[in-house]
């Protein structure tokens, strides 16, 4: 048996797809309080997180994965098992084919990092030691000269990793098995 799992207080909007699992996972799953806008594509065995927001015609290949509260904006193509990180910013018109960390805003086809999701935080409320760490571990991954791994490692003997959110940022990316967009 395979199933599509909506929650509490989300939103479908007409002309909206959502396949139902396969096999594989069994479920096709969108979380509470999420905002799946018109003709939007969910594919099979995709999980969407909670609080996300998917705007026109955004349309997930099958086995997605985006985590809570993030944003993926207009006529956006996500590539199969691709993962998008809680909180992050996916500007319209962008081809997804690696995944995009927590906390960024990434756009364009193909897709590229544009720093700090600074905006969408703070409206979350995010505190400033925690925003001011995240800007840092952005910075060192992705804006040095080191290869991603050596950042990574750098990021994770220099940072505060005490903020649970540097602790997903440096796991997400570290295990990361399609790649970030740079």
């Amino acid at each position: 048996e395979t199933w599509v799992e909506i929650g509490d207080d989300s939103v479908v909007r007409e002309y909206a797809t959502v396949n139902r699992g396969t096999a594989h996972s069994h479920v096709t799953r969108v979380g509470r309080g999420s905002f799946v806008m018109s003709y939007v594509h969910l594919g099979h065995d995709c999980q969407v997180g909670d609080g996300v927001i998917l705007s026109n015609a955004v349309q997930l290949a099958g086995h997605v994965l985006v985590e809570d509260r993030a944003i993926i904006s207009g006529m956006t193509a996500v590539h199969q098992f691709v993962r998008v990180g809680r909180h992050a910013f996916i500007g319209g018109c962008s081809r997804v084919a690696k995944d995009v960390p927590p906390y960024i805003k990434a756009v364009g086809n193909p897709v590229k990092l544009y720093g700090l999701n600074s905006v969408g935080l703070q409206r979350a409320g995010f505190s400033e030691a925690t925003l001011t760490e995240l800007k840092r571990a952005y910075r060192l991954m992705f804006r040095s000269d080191l290869m991603l791994s050596a950042a990574v490692a750098k990021a994770r003997e220099e940072l505060d990793t005490s903020h649970v959110e540097v602790q997903h940022l440096l796991d997400f990316v570290e295990n990361s098995p399609r790649g970030v967009g740079f």
